[in-house]
């Protein structure tokens, strides 16, 4: 579970040394691999944190430089089949199946790499969503997996926000690996007052802003008829009512981002704005999802 909190708060790929013969009380090593501009105590204390480990882990930092970096992270990544006919294929490996939904993506520094179970589960509850025609909304974007997703899967127009501009040319890249353009897939930088932000309230802390090209997509309230947010706790908490108010009365929201011990929190905030409420899990992380309420006025 650390091991992929850490990828939810800065870094771009982790392993994991684990014996065989492992017990209870053996030392477990994760190497993670982070760029330069995370704050390494504020991304460690927040993944133990969120899994509730009260301990602060132990670790040593080795540097090296961009090329090694580039390397150890392009070895880790694999093709990975999110369901039957559905693949998230990095740039540098072959598709397995040429005649599936391919999803053609280099992660870069940004999060969404087709490989936690918060994005598989975000990827299927939009491949069972998304009908030809609908616009969709990717609140907090990284890679741009889903908003390229949402394209692939029938959309006629896919929105994707994100405070990173690291993420945000990430995304740009990606869309154009998949051969879309802006006018089907826009991706739009939120400002936010730090640069390279590494806690929730950073992250989160300029979503009211404009964005990029000025076109005034942020202020485009009830618009949307499938909206997903895969972030964290407390922005999914604090931004609740912003995140719904893209959706149409009727239309799908998911949020993800959680483990199963946070869900109970999720559901009471958003059982205001939804109805139908379910919940999907995989590896002791969860997405929650549901229908906007007709009355629901955005706010």
């Amino acid at each position: 579970m650390l091991s992929e909190a850490l990828l939810c708060f800065g870094a771009s790929s982790t392993s994991t040394d684990e014996q065989d013969n492992f017990e209870k009380d053996d030392e477990v090593c994760i190497s993670s691999i982070f760029s330069d501009c995370e704050d390494l105590d504020e991304c460690i204390s927040h993944a133990a944190k969120s899994i509730g480990l009260e301990d602060m882990p132990s670790y040593k930092v080795k540097k090296g430089n961009q090329s090694d970096w580039i390397k150890k992270t392009q070895e880790s990544f694999y093709p990975v089949e999110i369901t039957e006919g559905l693949w998230v294929v990095p740039e540098w490996r072959t598709p397995p199946d040429l005649k599936a939904t391919n999803i053609i993506l280099n992660p870069g520094l940004a999060f969404g790499t087709g490989e936690h179970p918060t994005t598989k589960l975000c990827l299927m509850l939009l491949h069972g969503s998304i009908k030809v025609g609908d616009f969709f909304l990717d609140y907090g974007t990284g890679s741009g997996i889903l908003a390229i997703a949402a394209i692939k899967f029938g959309a006629a127009l896919s929105v994707g926000l994100d405070v990173d501009p690291q993420a945000i040319t990430s995304a740009r890249q990606n869309a154009s690996l998949n051969n879309l353009g802006a006018e089907k897939l826009q991706l739009h930088l939120v400002p936010s007052k730090k640069s390279c932000p590494t806690t929730d309230e950073a992250i989160y802390e300029g979503v009211e802003g404009q964005n990029s090209s000025g076109t005034g997509v942020i202020s485009e309230m009830e618009k949307y008829d499938v909206v997903i947010a895969n972030i964290l706790l407390n922005p999914l908490l604090d931004f609740a009512d912003h995140i719904v108010s893209y959706a149409k009365p009727g239309a799908i929201v998911g949020v993800s981002g959680i483990i199963s011990e946070q869900i109970p929190y999720i559901v009471e905030r958003y059982s205001q704005y939804l109805e139908g409420i379910s919940v999907s899990k995989m590896d002791d992380w969860a997405c929650i999802s549901g229908n906007k309420k007709i009355n629901v006025i955005a706010s």
